[in-house]
């Protein structure tokens, strides 16, 4: 396929599954793909409201491509269940046909939501609030999209675009022509900072930048180690066998519920993770300790995982 034709398939498949009454919508690369702040991508992250995953499931079970079916990527794909994707997990799709793989990667909560992802849709797509909040990753070439996503925001006359400008020069520009509500610099410390033009935004932007890129990169090591297991499990039951994808759904599920974790973050503690984040930038001197008073208060991103 054509980006184009890709682009197609997927806003298609999130058609036909708000045509059976599905809450779904298309976010991340695709999403600032559609925004204007990227240029293309061949990959498809999904929402899709957890009580909607028998209803995901059987569509994909109907839906090939070239003739090829769908089927779980890897071994290491988490089944599509509300039970783990309310812990934070992620479930991986494709499509492997002649000349391509077509990949689909399914959300039950979006990553960093500092509210519910369904009451921020456009169209067929998350909104730009929750596509900029699943971008605070520890790769370094999403926080360009972050900062463009903001200020697409800002022009759209929605306040919250402050709250992902992590460019020091473009929000000194922001600052003398766009009101800031008070409500919203409260929320992030950094603003206070260039509301007052003062020279210490440059590395209070840089701190919380950190802050982001270390919390994901702590999530992503605690959840492979919970994984392992799982995955282990996973290569023992299939044997090399390629299974339909609900035979191979209830496997996943079998083996799920002996090895995987539902919860890891909340079960080691969310307020440990954020503080030990904390710390350890300091520790490791990747920020000055003065810094610490710039960083937000990151823990209602992460309250969807105490629901």
């Amino acid at each position: 396929m054509s980006p184009t034709e890709l682009h197609s398939f997927y806003e298609e498949l999130v058609r036909r599954l708000r045509d059976r009454g599905v809450v779904c919508a298309i976010t991340s690369g695709l999403a600032c793909v559609h925004y204007g702040v990227a240029e293309s991508t061949k990959d498809c992250d999904l929402l899709c409201h957890p009580g909607s995953f028998a209803e995901l499931l059987a569509l994909l079970a109907g839906t090939r491509v070239e003739e090829v079916a769908c089927q779980y990527r890897g071994n290491n794909s988490p089944p599509l269940d509300a039970r783990w994707h309310r812990g934070g997990w992620t479930s991986h799709f494709e499509w492997v046909a002649r000349d391509e793989t077509v990949t689909l990667d399914v959300f039950g909560h979006a990553l960093r939501e500092s509210s519910p992802w369904e009451q921020d849709l456009v169209g067929l797509y998350a909104g730009p609030q929750t596509v900029a909040e699943m971008k605070r990753t520890n790769r370094d070439k999403d926080w360009s999209f972050i900062t463009a996503l903001g200020l697409r925001m800002l022009e759209a006359d929605d306040a919250k675009g402050w709250l992902h400008i992590f460019n020091a020069d473009t929000l000194a520009k922001l600052v003398q022509t766009i009101p800031c509500p008070p409500e919203i610099a409260g929320k992030r410390p950094a603003l206070d900072l260039a509301l007052s033009s003062d020279p210490r935004i440059a590395g209070a932007l840089n701190a919380e930048r950190k802050f982001w890129e270390e919390l994901d990169r702590r999530r992503i090591q605690m959840m492979e180690r919970h994984l392992r297991p799982y995955v282990a499990a996973i290569r023992k039951a299939r044997s090399g066998r390629q299974l339909p994808l609900l035979e191979e759904h209830r496997l996943r599920i079998e083996c799920a519920s002996k090895h995987l974790a539902e919860n890891p973050l909340k079960d080691y503690g969310l307020q440990r993770y954020i503080e030990e984040t904390r710390n350890g930038l300091i520790d490791s001197g990747l920020i000055p300790k003065e810094a610490l008073a710039w960083l937000p208060d990151v823990m209602v991103y992460f309250e969807f995982l105490n629901g």
